[in-house]
C-alpha cells in the first residue's frame, strides 16, 4: 500500500471570535487563501503537484457557504486547475479532512493534498446555518438530543468530575499554553495574519490567560444550569436516556468550555513518490485512523471509542504512544478520557488546548495534529495520537508515526 506523509502543517494565530477580536475584518476565504499561499510559500514548487485541497467548515452559510474550498482556491496562488471541496464533520472537520486526504493518497488517487480548514467565528456565528440536529423536533424528541454544554455536564455528573476538577483542569491547560508561547514550541508553525498593506493584525493566539487558576475561574455562574433546569428543560430530556441520574451537576461555564475564535490550519499530505519529486522530506507518516459514531445524548464520548477503534486496527498498546492531543471541548472530555485510559496527564494536551487558546470548528482538528507534530518534534518522540469529539455523537482519531518509514 501506498503511505501517507505529512509534509508540511501550518496554522494561524486563533483571534478571539468577538467584534474587538483582531481578525474579525478578515473574511474566510481571504484567511484560507493567505494560509494556503504561506503553506505553498514553504514548500516551492509543490503548487503544480497539488491534486485538491479539503477544507474543513463547520457553518457553511454565507461568506463560510458555496464550496469555500475552491473559493479559496481561486484567491490563492494554486492553479486554477487545483479543485476544492468543503467538508463537514461538525468539530472534527479540519482532522477528517486530513484523514481523508490521507486515504486518497493511500487509494492513489492522487499523490499530493491540502487539507485543513477554516472557521470565523466572530462573522458567522455558530448555530446560524440551522442544522437539523439543532432545531428538528423529530430528532430531538427520538434521540433525546441536548446542547452540548448539557451533554458536558452529564459526563461530568456520570463520572464524577467536580467543579474544582474542571476548574484546575482549565487553568492548566492556560498555563500549558502560555509556557509554550513563552518556550517558543508554536514557533514553526504559526503564521501571522497581516492586512492588505503587510500590517500584522495577528501573531499569536488571543485567548490565552496564562494567570488563569481555579481560584479565579470559581467565582463563575455555570453556563447551562438555566437551559438545563428551566423552560425547555433540557435536563430533564436527558434523564430520558439516563434515568439512573436524579440530577444533573452543571460545572462547565465560560472559563472551562472551549473559546470561541477565529482561525484555520493547512497540512501538505503527500505520497513518498511525491516528496521525492519535489525535493522534500517527510516530517511523519499517517499511520492510522478511527471514526465512530457514540451516544448521541451525551455525545462528546466518541473519543474513546474511536482510539479503541484505532488501536484494534494497528494491535498498540497506550503505552506505545508518546503523547495525545485530545479537543478541549470541554474540561470533562479530557478528563474523561484520562479516566477511561489511566493515562498520564503529563503526556496530555502538553501545550495547553482548546480552552485556553480557543476552537475555531473547522480548523481545530487539523490545528492539533499540528501541535502533535511539533511536539514529537521537540521532545523526539515517535508516536501521537489526536482526536476529537463530535456533534451528533461522534469521534475522530489520527495517529502519526515520526519515525517508521520516514
Amino acid at each position: 500500500m501506498t503511505e501517507a506523509y505529512i509534509y508540511d502543517a501550518v496554522r494561524t494565530p486563533r483571534g478571539r471570535g468577538k467584534p474587538d477580536g483582531a481578525l474579525r475584518e478578515v473574511r474566510s476565504v481571504r484567511l484560507s487563501a493567505d494560509l494556503l499561499n504561506a503553506l505553498l510559500a514553504r514548500n516551492t514548487g509543490t503548487g503544480d503537484c497539488v491534486d485538491d485541497v479539503l477544507w474543513g467548515t463547520v457553518t457553511q452559510v454565507g461568506e463560510q457557504g458555496g464550496c469555500l474550498a475552491r473559493a479559496a482556491v481561486l484567491m490563492s496562488d494554486l492553479p486554477d486547475t487545483v479543485p476544492g471541496i468543503s467538508i463537514n464533520r461538525f468539530c472534527a472537520s479540519g482532522l477528517d479532512a486530513v484523514n481523508l486526504a490521507a486515504a486518497l493518497v493511500r487509494s492513489e488517487a492522487g499523490g499530493c493534498y491540502i487539507a485543513g480548514g477554516v472557521e470565523m467565528m466572530s462573522r458567522v456565528p455558530m448555530g446560524a446555518d440551522g442544522a437539523a440536529l439543532a432545531v428538528d423536533p423529530e430528532l430531538t424528541l427520538n434521540h433525546c438530543l441536548v446542547p452540548q454544554g448539557i451533554a458536558a455536564d452529564i459526563i461530568a455528573t456520570r463520572f464524577g468530575f467536580t467543579r474544582n476538577d474542571c476548574d484546575a483542569y482549565a487553568a492548566r491547560s492556560h498555563q500549558r499554553a502560555g509556557t509554550a508561547w513563552q518556550e517558543g514550541r508554536f514557533t514553526r508553525s504559526v503564521i501571522p495574519v497581516k492586512d492588505s498593506i503587510g500590517m500584522t493584525l495577528l501573531d499569536r493566539d488571543e485567548h490565552i490567560r496564562p494567570e488563569t487558576t481555579a481560584d479565579t475561574l470559581a467565582g463563575l455562574a455555570p453556563a447551562f444550569r438555566e437551559i438545563g433546569e428551566n423552560t425547555p428543560g433540557f435536563d430533564a430530556i436527558a434523564r430520558l436516556r439516563y434515568p439512573e441520574i436524579e440530577a444533573v451537576d452543571h460545572v462547565h461555564h465560560a472559563g472551562n468550555s472551549s473559546g470561541v475564535v477565529d482561525g484555520a490550519a493547512a497540512v501538505l499530505v503527500g505520497s513518498r513518490s511525491f516528496g521525492e519529486r519535489s525535493g522534500l522530506a517527510p516530517r511523519a507518516r499517517i499511520a492510522a485512523t478511527g471514526q465512530t459514531g457514540s451516544d448521541p445524548t451525551i455525545m462528546l464520548t466518541g473519543p474513546i471509542r474511536a482510539t479503541k477503534r484505532l488501536l484494534n486496527r494497528t494491535g498498540l498498546a497506550l503505552t506505545d504512544i508518546d503523547l495525545f492531543e485530545v479537543n478541549e471541548a470541554f474540561a470533562a472530555i479530557p478528563l474523561h478520557y484520562m479516566q477511561e485510559f489511566s493515562l498520564d496527564p503529563a503526556i496530555v494536551n502538553i501545550n495547553g488546548g482548546a480552552i485556553a487558546m480557543g476552537h475555531p470548528l473547522g480548523a481545530t482538528g487539523a490545528m492539533i495534529l499540528g501541535t502533535a507534530l511539533d511536539e514529537l518534534e521537540r521532545m523526539g518522540g515517535g508516536l501521537a495520537l489526536v482526536s476529537l469529539c463530535v456533534a451528533g455523537g461522534m469521534g475522530t482519531a489520527t495517529l502519526i508515526d515520526r519515525k517508521t518509514n520516514v
